[in-house]
């Protein structure tokens, strides 16, 4: 989808732009077992983001990948279960993320402040990862 999405982007970008990507911490850290698959597919945005960066730079369009860690959705909580609550001493600023917070990183991958910005792999994990 991110592949298909962006090819069809590109077309009207002849003007230079932003392409942000949402990928996952899962592309470079495994907490738990049983997301290999998931984890491929994050791995594969975090390779395709490293090459659009160096294809597009030349046109003026940056492309980024934003990679949250946990965040506190719905979604997260049906997917851990019972887990749910023993999640935030796994993460070093003991909490999980909101939305906003990876949303305000996106709007900053937006901005004319981040135009040098490019083929980065920028985790939103409130330190999960280190």
């Amino acid at each position: 989808g991110v592949f298909v999405a962006t090819q069809a982007a590109i077309k009207y970008m002849s003007g230079g732009g932003r392409i942000i990507n949402i990928g996952s911490i899962s592309s470079d850290y495994m907490p738990i077992g049983g997301q290999s698959a998931y984890a491929m597919t994050k791995g594969a945005i975090a390779g395709l983001t490293r090459g659009l960066a160096r294809e597009l730079g030349p046109s003026g369009i940056t492309v980024n990948n934003v990679q949250p860690g946990r965040v506190a959705t719905d979604l997260l909580r049906t997917a851990v279960g019972t887990y749910y609550d023993q999640i935030p001493k796994t993460i070093a600023v003991q909490r999980f993320g909101e939305p906003e917070e990876v949303a305000a990183m996106v709007s900053y991958l937006c901005s004319e402040e981040a135009s040098y910005v490019t083929g980065a792999q920028l985790r939103v994990d409130g330190g999960t990862s280190v």
